[in-house]
């Protein structure tokens, strides 16, 4: 009998023993994480996604959560009977429409996001961008054809203040944020971006890593020709293929460039249809996606 559980014991051990390295590394560390594509509405996934934060946290971690909610959004916005606009790749937000994203993002993604997380202990607090002044912003106006075009309350962010998300983490808590800003200028909130708003808060809080999920395997070599990803790029070889890029995937790999380039060591994209992918990508060697780090001494 005693063989047997050795037997099946043994492996168990040297999974945990690889991930040494990578606890040591990663211990006290802050990782913001972007939670969003399929792991937001397959069930399996989302529970597994409450468990790698957890397991984050637990593990020494700092973990920070950031979610928008595109479809979510949708299917409110179609019961209200506004309709769905897009313009140069963002919603186009009314003011009606604004109450709708309030309300679905604080009121059921956040929330839910928050209930699978606090399955496992009292960890989560939900916050949007408008507490304690978290995320400011000013009304963002996209170029399309050389003009300026409003497209409502979306929002660009001007400030940034992690002083609320900074007491939830030296509490031991992980701060769930939606993307949605103040106002700079009047008393209205900004749908913003939750792409952007992760990579911006990464950059503020100075953490490792800006992890950002999303429903491809990472950043494709040669789309549509290849489905080889590239592991692993520097800034300045990713600005140059910036322009190259799906509309989805721009501000997802902005965001990576911007954080990289403001202090946060590395940014991944990774692919959120896997389980446990933010598990394999922080503990293990391999790692699964695209990993962007910043341009060595010398490179621009």
């Amino acid at each position: 009998m005693t063989g047997t559980r050795k037997h099946t014991a043994l492996p168990k051990a040297q999974i945990l023993i690889e991930a040494l390295p990578w606890l040591t590394r990663h211990h006290g560390r802050t990782v913001v994480i972007k939670f969003g594509g399929n792991a937001m509405v397959d069930e399996d996934l989302k529970a597994a996604f409450a468990q790698d934060v957890v397991f984050l946290r637990h593990a020494g971690l700092r973990p920070v959560v950031v979610h928008g909610g595109g479809p979510q959004i949708s299917r409110a916005l179609d019961r209200h009977g506004i309709v769905s606009e897009f313009k140069a790749g963002l919603r186009v937000t009314t003011e009606d429409a604004m109450d709708v994203v309030r309300m679905v993002l604080a009121g059921q993604v956040q929330r839910e996001l928050v209930g699978l997380l606090n399955r496992h202990g009292p960890l989560a607090v939900g916050l949007t961008g408008e507490d304690a002044h978290t995320l400011t912003a000013t009304k963002h106006q996209p170029e399309i054809d050389g003009e300026l075009v409003d497209i409502g309350r979306v929002g660009e962010i001007t400030e940034i203040d992690t002083g609320a998300i900074e007491a939830l983490l030296a509490d031991g808590r992980i701060p769930v944020v939606s993307s949605i800003a103040r106002s700079q200028d009047d008393h209205h909130v900004y749908n913003v971006n939750a792409d952007t708003a992760a990579a911006a808060l990464a950059a503020a809080l100075g953490a490792e890593t800006l992890m950002v999920l999303t429903d491809v395997e990472g950043l494709y070599e040669d789309w549509p020709n290849s489905d080889e990803v590239i592991s692993r790029l520097t800034a300045s070889q990713l600005e140059k293929l910036l322009p190259e890029l799906s509309s989805g995937m721009v501000p997802k790999m902005e965001g990576c460039l911007h954080a990289v380039r403001n202090g946060v060591t590395t940014a991944r994209v990774i692919d959120g249809r896997v389980q446990h992918s933010i598990l394999l990508e922080i503990f293990t060697d391999e790692g699964i996606g695209t990993m962007v780090v910043p341009d060595e001494q010398g490179e621009s």
